[in-house]
């Protein structure tokens, strides 16, 4: 029997480019995180190939087409999926994180698909899966 190859925190971290407090503190409190594989040194032990599968369901965050010349708000682009909430665009927007509206007509601010994926491209990946 060949042994699967196991990942601790650390390396997990390195392996995604997060913190290890990410890892430690977001991701194994979460319900779907894998059950440890054992230990080693200090460490608790995850099979790779779990974690793997865990990091592609609830947290990197998944490509969604919008319509390039369509005019979308912060809450349809929410609601399109694209992996923020409109809150966060809207506070990004004010931050100068996400960039400034195509479109300003009767005081809300739109933008249009392809603007939106842009800025999407230049995000760090994660997402919330739908049951987290």
């Amino acid at each position: 029997m060949v042994d699967r190859p196991g990942l601790i925190t650390p390396e997990i971290a390195e392996r995604y480019g997060v913190s290890t407090h990410t890892v430690r503190n977001t991701w194994v409190p979460h319900p779907a995180w894998p059950a440890p594989a054992g230990k080693r040194g200090r460490y608790k032990e995850y099979d790779a190939q779990a974690v793997a599968d865990f990091v592609r369901r609830y947290i990197e965050r998944q490509a969604v087409e919008l319509e390039p010349r369509r005019l979308y708000t912060a809450q349809q682009l929410e609601d399109a999926g694209i992996g923020i909430k409109a809150g966060t665009i809207r506070a990004d927007l004010t931050r100068g994180r996400w960039p400034e509206p195509d479109d300003t007509e009767h005081g809300v601010n739109r933008w249009y698909g392809q603007t939106a994926m842009t800025a999407m491209t230049g995000r760090r990946s994660y997402r919330r899966g739908a049951d987290s």
